[in-house]
């Protein structure tokens, strides 16, 4: 338990399975709720479904890497595409920003191309990634 505890802390994310011959319930529950455990379909299943959620999740930290990757805008940048991705309209963003919708406009497209957004939802799913919001840029 130690040493899950130390790897989760490190940021180090492998799949980890308990397997005791002791079955002690408050240690087994523990360990269960840290992620750990033995479904009742096996040792096999349970390896399986173990590799499949650390593959999943080295895929997702990758993508949000890749998305981070093209993260670098400006502040003025970063507040717009927030705005975009939580539904507003140029003209909303301007009166918002106190600036036209024609920068609006162009901080939207500069945003769209360094990000490497090919539609809206595109950028959305991005924001998301990122964890952004109108509050937080």
């Amino acid at each position: 338990m130690d040493l899950q505890h130390e790897l989760n802390e490190s940021g180090i994310h492998i799949p980890i399975i308990f397997v005791t011959g002791h079955g002690a319930i408050p240690i087994s529950v523990r360990a269960m709720k840290a992620g750990g455990g033995i479904p009742h379909q096996g040792l096999l299943d349970a390896i399986r479904a173990a590799i499949e959620r650390a593959r999943s999740a080295s895929r997702e930290r990758s993508q949000i890497g890749e998305v981070r990757e093209h993260y670098d805008l400006t502040s003025r940048a970063r507040e717009v595409m927030a705005l975009v991705a939580a539904g507003m309209l140029n003209k909303q963003i301007a009166s918002e920003l106190a600036t036209t919708e024609r920068t609006v406009k162009i901080h939207r497209a500069h945003t769209m191309q360094k990000m490497n957004a090919k539609s809206l939802a595109d950028l959305v799913r991005m924001v998301e990634k990122l964890g952004v919001s109108s509050r937080n840029q």
